[in-house]
């Protein structure tokens, strides 16, 4: 790989789809080697900026700079979450296109050094070997063929067939083909949009020892908290962010120009973020508090002492003089308090927003809903296996368990939950299933078919029991902001679309829930609420994950599969 001073600068860019304004002047730099996290709700633009950032999408203003120590024909790689290859092509032919230009850069000395042999006197031929051979070497294209079995090694893809077509491949698979393929590409600027989505603890530790040693600058999207604190120096969050002094503002108009930076981890900023928002409602309090002291100072003490006051003395002259005295102390007070009332209102902060919360998994539950008294066995799998994806599996899940299953990639941790859900029937073994008992599952990937310019709360409507529309509409969740359940479900965000599909879920929750990689795609701070709302369900919960931070913290049963 290249060693170099490359680093990204990007001053004032905007984008806005018909539907909304996804940010607005937006500037920030990234220097060399440094490592940056992208934070933000769903719909914030994350993926959206990090297009930009790589030239796929164009910004309605500003700019987007590379600066390099040579010149380059990848300055920039995107890690899509949609791998972007051809379902024909084969595991070798995507490997060797992306590092194509390496192959390229290799032969170009070759051919320098011929020209060499011939003219050995030549300056311009002289210079055009030495050209080549220092863009050889600054790409390190003679290791090409260890480094992609490296690579392959690292990210658990070994074993993949090499003749296999990408249409073969799990998606799993294809996620991990996607990354190697950029990694191999060796851009200056590294761009990952959830590199861990589909990654085990072996190649989560590969990738984060190859992140820690690249050769530009990185900037990171991940919904991973363990990953963030282990890997990035500084956070960059997109939410909007509310301006205190922004009076009269509209609530959906109260952002600031620009983003939040933080140096440091996504652990230290999530405290920082959390200080700040406690300190702006003390104030919003405090000021609110002095705003109704002032106005009745103002409304309601006009006069000095009691309204029925009158002279000690009959004589007229001391009248009119207790009188005009009486009359300016109150027009002194009253003028001072509408003075500091004026002020204090032209300054005021404004009350601090009402963030978009995650109601839990029992949002649309009766509130006489209980779990049974009895916990008893609802869902047994005996010896349970799926030729090349489950190996032998027996377990046994009762009305209230919480149970999460771990394992590598491959072991067959989503194919267990296809089995449970009823969707994919096991080749040995069986499974049995309580008399009666409802299974829901949330899969790994949303898919809304032939609904792309329906709304989101259209898609609900149609996706939930019509009994429930009224009863349990889309907003009970919290998962969508309301602006965004009426725009066509084809311009969500990956992780919106992922809301939608839990919202169509819990409508109706049934007995046995069943989360495949529930973390996946979503925003940090709706993780954090999903995960703290399994322990309150009152049925079964089954989660199948790599992510870290949820299994260190996890309470309940786990199945670990082989």
């Amino acid at each position: 790989m290249s060693k170099n001073s490359a680093h990204l600068s990007v001053d004032g860019i905007s984008k806005t789809f018909p539907h909304r304004r996804v940010f607005t002047d937006i500037t920030f730099a990234v220097p060399y080697r440094d490592r940056m996290g992208i934070i933000g709700e769903n719909g914030s633009g994350k993926t959206t900026l990090l297009q930009v950032l790589a030239g796929e999408l164009e910004s309605d203003a500003g700019t987007v700079n590379v600066f390099t120590a040579h010149d380059t024909t990848h300055p920039v790689g995107l890690l899509h979450q949609e791998p972007p290859f051809d379902a024909t092509m084969t595991v070798p032919q995507v490997l060797e296109a992306s590092v194509a230009h390496l192959r390229q850069a290799e032969a170009d000395v070759h051919t320098a050094a011929e020209a060499l042999a011939y003219g050995p006197h030549d300056q311009a031929v002289v210079d055009r070997y030495t050209k080549a051979l220092d863009r050889a070497e600054q790409l390190g294209v003679w290791d090409i063929d260890a480094r992609t079995e490296t690579t392959i090694a690292g990210l658990g893809l070994k074993t993949v067939d090499r003749e296999h077509t990408i249409g073969a491949l799990s998606g799993g698979q294809r996620a991990r083909l996607a990354m190697a393929s950029l990694l191999l590409s060796a851009p200056e600027v590294l761009l990952l949009d959830e590199p861990t989505n589909h990654l085990d603890d072996a190649a989560i530790r590969y990738l984060g020892t190859v992140i820690a040693n690249w050769h530009g600058p990185v900037l990171i999207v991940s919904h991973d908290r363990a990953f963030l604190d282990e890997t990035v120096l500084s956070i960059l969050d997109l939410d909007p962010a509310p301006r205190p002094y922004a009076l009269g503002a509209a609530e959906d108009e109260l952002t600031t120009l620009g983003v939040t930076r933080f140096t440091g981890t996504y652990s230290d900023y999530f405290q920082a973020r959390h200080d700040a928002r406690q300190r702006w409602q003390h104030q919003y309090a405090e000021e609110q508090a002095q705003l109704k002291r002032l106005r009745a100072a103002v409304d309601e003490h006009q006069v000095v002492g009691h309204e029925d006051w009158q002279p000690r003395t009959e004589v007229r002259g001391a009248q009119k003089f207790y009188a005009d005295r009486n009359a300016k102390v109150v027009a002194r007070r009253v003028n001072d308090a509408r003075a500091r009332l004026a002020e204090l209102e032209a300054r005021q902060i404004v009350k601090p927003p009402k963030p978009l919360t995650f109601q839990g998994l029992t949002a649309a539950m009766q509130q006489d809903h209980q779990a049974g008294d009895i916990d008893q066995p609802i869902l047994r799998a005996d010896d349970v296996e799926v030729v090349n994806r489950l190996g032998s599996t027996s377990i046994t899940i009762s009305s209230s368990d919480k149970v999460l299953i771990t394992g590598a990639n491959g072991s067959g941790k989503s194919t267990l939950l296809q089995v449970f859900a009823g969707s994919l029937n096991p080749t040995r073994g069986s499974l049995h299933r309580a008399s009666g008992v409802s299974v829901g599952m949330l899969a790994q990937e949303s898919h809304f078919d032939d609904v792309d310019d329906e709304t989101a709360s259209a898609v609900y409507a149609q996706a939930v029991r019509p009994d429930l529309t009224e009863r349990v509409p889309l907003s009970t969740f919290g998962l969508l902001h309301p602006r965004d359940e009426h725009r066509p479900v084809a311009t969500l965000s990956v992780g919106q679309q992922r809301r939608l599909a839990l919202a169509i879920l819990l409508a109706d929750p049934p007995e046995v829930l069943l989360l495949d990689e529930p973390t996946n795609h979503l925003s940090l701070t709706l993780v954090t609420e999903l995960e703290a709302s399994i322990e309150h369900y009152p049925g079964a919960v089954v989660i199948a994950t790599h992510d870290r931070w949820l299994r260190n913290h996890w309470q309940g049963h786990q199945l670990h599969l082989g």
